[in-house]
């Protein structure tokens, strides 16, 4: 079946976790909501085998990926950097083309800050690009929304954690399924 190009899949995906960092985290004002969407989605990749490509910004001064995210993680490797845009350092974009795929579900950190930098300029060079709105956070609400709409007009698609999860299942039967079912309950 031929579906519409904004819909996320499988064979196409690459799951981007921006900068949930301990000092990052503890900030944000839906921290626990970010911090299990996060969870949830690598756990998902896991079942659809969706790449995962984790960066750290400046670790050394706020600090490392927090551990319920590191648990989550088949591989802890994260791609450090000192940027806000994820393009700034090559190992990031080499990452993604190693995968060889087009389309980013991006979740993380500061949504108006490092991931709507790194969404703007993966739209850029031609990403299509799903912003996971309730696997991003700010410290403060309206700089989160605001991001979320600008990011949105730029072409990205915002959507949430389960619409992208149940998008890229596309059927409610079978053993993913059944696995899916115990990510959304």
């Amino acid at each position: 079946m031929q579906r519409h190009p904004a819909l996320a899949n499988a064979e196409d995906s690459v799951l981007v976790v921006i900068d949930p960092q301990e000092k990052l985290v503890r900030m944000i004002h839906n921290r626990e909501e970010v911090v299990e969407t996060i969870v949830r989605l690598i756990a998902f990749s896991a079942i659809f085998e969706l790449p995962v490509v984790l960066t750290e910004h400046y670790p050394q001064g706020l600090g490392y990926t927090v551990e319920e995210v590191k648990a989550a993680l088949a591989e802890y490797n994260p791609v450090l950097k000192r940027v806000f845009s994820c393009f700034g350092v090559p190992e990031f974009e080499e990452a993604l083309l190693a995968t060889g795929r087009k389309r980013l579900v991006v979740t993380g950190i500061e949504t108006h800050i490092c991931v709507s930098q790194t969404v703007m300029d993966a739209l850029h060079r031609g990403y299509q690009v799903h912003v996971v709105a309730d696997g991003t956070g700010t410290r403060k609400r309206e700089d989160h929304e605001i991001a979320l709409e600008r990011m949105r007009q730029a072409g990205a698609q915002v959507v949430t954690s389960e619409a992208f999860i149940y998008e890229v299942t596309r059927r409610a039967d079978g053993e993913e399924f059944k696995r899916v079912l115990d990510l959304v309950k």
